[in-house]
């Protein structure tokens, strides 16, 4: 079998036009006789092109609204016959079906048409199924047919034609037709999703997930290991959407840290707010009037943390907050955007990552996390609760001031997005301790204290940070012993969930110490 096969016929079908008229403009070129259908074929006529309708060449035309203009022996014997094969090529000449050697498909709009926000009957219609069949023979004879299902692929064929003289490889069929299969495996993906939502199936007996792959990275977690980084869902803002402005390509563990630090400050929507993230943990959010103070709130909790961290913010950036957070080393900035000064300013820090995202991500989003274990995956909705005022539970004898209790829903926030068990002490709107993934929710909060303590120590202050604070939990007490730890750091209130069998206990801790709590009914375990 050779290893090059000559294009002569090539069927082209497309929604996706861009590019199309260059690409068969390169095509004429070889001689290439092409056949087209709908809109694809009124395209390239209107540019001069010679085509030959497809409805013409089966001797049956485009019928039941275009349902029905592929699905033929004409087309789909071309396709499939295997020119290495007597049998095969005996068959073709007496039915009279020549061999088609490229084809060019990519499928109706199904996931835009969805994101339209159509309606069923819509949807069902941009359901391709000649489109499908036609890219899955191609891929599956690609000993002898060329399958392009991408505008971004045309250039790649045009010079590996201009490389074998009209010809394709066949391990460049070979790529194209794995490329093809993971094309018509995704679009079945979207489709029955789509579907199961329709049908209110939140988790159907069979899940398959579509991505995309972004780059290819350099190692994974850690340099023994491999990695690649994929998008799944291009509309949500976030890292697997940006656009980077400067600096290195972006590591395993860059994009994990990233993903936290945007996560947590899209919580924040009324003030200007910045999180600094080391590991996937907050070491410091804040809000602020502006962006400076914001970040300069954040640094004081934990000064020594931030070194080597990942720092997002919910504003775009101004020279004021980039000159300062170019005070140290960081190894991501993450922003919806920034000024000219600040780009100027961290053009001078080239290996700095700056990733820019247009706008913020909604907190409130539905949308479902996929997690790894060995042989299978989690599947779970999205921690998209958004906790205000009305919905906390005052449970001591003592009421919580209206500073405690925006301050209190501020730290339960950023509870939300620290590893389990988590302790966060907030005051003024910003973290003055943070106690994060221990065994034990009351060395949880011992650890958030001492770190309290150290930033005070080292920002010369007289008293521990925590003092007159507030204090979260992202899940219940289930003894007296995690509450008396915030009580001895100098909390004034506390807000956890609630639940647990002892929660009278806590709650007679509370009153003899005079602390004000609520519950929220509500668990922000993360792991």
């Amino acid at each position: 079998m050779s290893q090059t096969h000559k294009i002569a016929r090539a069927l082209i079908s497309v929604s996706d036009k861009t590019g199309l008229v260059a690409f068969a403009r390169k095509l004429e070129q070889y001689n290439i006789e092409i056949l087209s259908t709908g809109g694809s074929a009124e395209k390239l006529r209107q540019a001069g092109i010679k085509v030959i309708d497809v409805g013409a060449y089966t001797g049956f035309p485009e019928m039941m609204d275009g349902r029905v203009k592929t699905l033929h022996p004409r087309i789909h014997g071309g396709i499939l016959q295997r020119r290495d094969l007597p049998q095969h090529q005996d068959e073709a000449k007496k039915h009279d079906i020549p061999p088609i050697d490229l084809i060019v498909s990519n499928l109706y709009p199904f996931r835009q048409t969805v994101a339209s926000g159509a309606d069923f009957g819509a949807c069902v219609e941009n359901i391709d199924i000649g489109g499908p069949s036609m890219v899955r023979s191609a891929a599956k004879n690609h000993a002898f047919v060329t399958i392009v299902t991408d505008p971004a692929q045309y250039e790649d064929v045009i010079a590996e034609m201009a490389q074998h003289d009209g010809a394709t490889s066949l391990p460049f069929r070979k790529k194209l037709a794995a490329a093809a299969f993971a094309h018509t495996a995704g679009y079945d993906s979207a489709i029955g999703a789509w579907f199961a939502a329709q049908l209110g199936d939140d988790y159907p007996d069979s899940v398959s997930f579509a991505a995309v792959k972004q780059q290819a990275l350099r190692y994974g977690e850690n340099p023994h290991q491999t990695a690649a980084f994929y998008v799944i869902d291009p509309s949500r803002a976030g890292v697997a959407n940006a656009i980077q402005a400067q600096g290195k390509e972006l590591s395993y563990n860059n994009i994990g840290d990233t993903d936290a630090a945007f996560e947590l400050v899209s919580e924040f929507i009324d003030q200007p707010a910045v999180a600094i993230i080391k590991h996937a943990n907050p070491c410091g959010v804040a809000l602020g009037p502006d962006l400076l103070t914001a970040y300069r709130r954040a640094f004081l909790c934990d000064p020594v943390s931030p070194f080597g961290g990942i720092i997002a913010c919910n504003r775009p950036l101004d020279g004021a907050v980039a000159a300062a957070i170019t005070e140290i080393f960081s190894e991501v900035i993450i922003a919806p955007d920034m000024d000219d000064e600040a780009r100027d300013i961290f053009a001078k820090k080239k290996n700095l990552r700056v990733l820019l995202t247009r706008t913020m991500a909604d907190p409130r989003q539905a949308g479902k996390i996929v997690k790894a274990v060995s042989g299978g995956y989690l599947l779970q909705t999205r921690d998209n609760v958004v906790l205000d005022q009305t919905q906390l539970k005052c449970v001591t004898k003592r009421q919580p001031s209206e500073q405690e209790m925006q301050d209190m829903l501020f730290a339960f926030t950023v509870a939300k997005h620290v590893k389990s068990n988590t302790i966060v002490y907030a005051k003024d709107s910003a973290t003055v301790g943070i106690g994060a993934g221990q065994m034990s929710r009351v060395d949880s909060a011992r650890i958030a204290a001492r770190k309290a303590q150290d930033a005070a120590k080292a920002a010369g202050l007289p008293e521990t940070l925590t003092k007159g604070s507030v204090a979260a939990s992202d899940a219940f007490f289930p003894f007296a012993d995690g509450l008396e730890t915030l009580i001895e750091a100098g909390a004034t209130a506390v807000i956890q969930p609630g639940g647990s069998m002892r929660d009278a206990e806590v709650i007679e801790a509370a009153d003899k110490a005079g602390l004000a709590m609520v519950f929220t009914g509500i668990r922000h375990f993360r792991h």
